[in-house]
């Protein structure tokens, strides 16, 4: 995991990432146009950003509801402490699960589940209450995305901007 106090982005990596963000499908040559930075810099920082694994990916920027999941929820979840990688590995085999964070406060995880319709959800919860290491579950609808997730504002003040 990165140490936020010695950042593994730079100032010309994050303007690099804003660009893609404003033209995701720029290439190279454009981005160093764009960004009067010369092609080679701009190709060899987007491959040494993937191979430390720095970047998230594509699919992440994929709509859930252009999917049919038009519904989202928050699972926390209670887990046996016994055998949590076990549960957590079938927690990984429910694809409407699209993230599992390790929380503090009530629970010990909090699941991000996309389901088609309540009754889905429903089916999706019964589903995870059933694999072996979960205990107990509390279930909070999102009413409506407010502000989506984001990495451009962190990008922005980090490139100087």
């Amino acid at each position: 995991m990165p140490n936020p106090e010695n950042p593994t982005i730079d100032a010309t990596d994050a303007r690099i990432l804003l660009a893609l963000d404003a033209e995701p499908d720029a290439t190279t040559l454009s981005l160093s146009r764009t960004l009067g930075i010369a092609r080679n810099t701009v190709h060899a920082r987007l491959r040494k950003l993937a191979e430390r694994q720095l970047l998230g990916q594509p699919s992440q920027r994929v709509n859930p509801a252009s999917l049919g999941y038009a519904l989202t929820a928050f699972l926390r979840l209670s887990i046996s402490q016994s055998t949590p990688a076990a549960t957590v590995d079938a927690l990984a085999r429910v694809p409407e699960i699209t993230e599992v964070l390790a929380i503090t406060g009530d629970g010990d995880l909090q699941a991000r589940v996309v389901a088609r319709d309540p009754a889905h959800l429903y089916q999706i919860t019964t589903a995870i209450l059933e694999i072996e290491g979960v205990t107990r579950s509390s279930t909070a609808l999102a009413m409506a995305e407010i502000i989506p997730a984001r990495m451009g504002p962190l990008l922005e003040r980090h490139a100087g901007l």
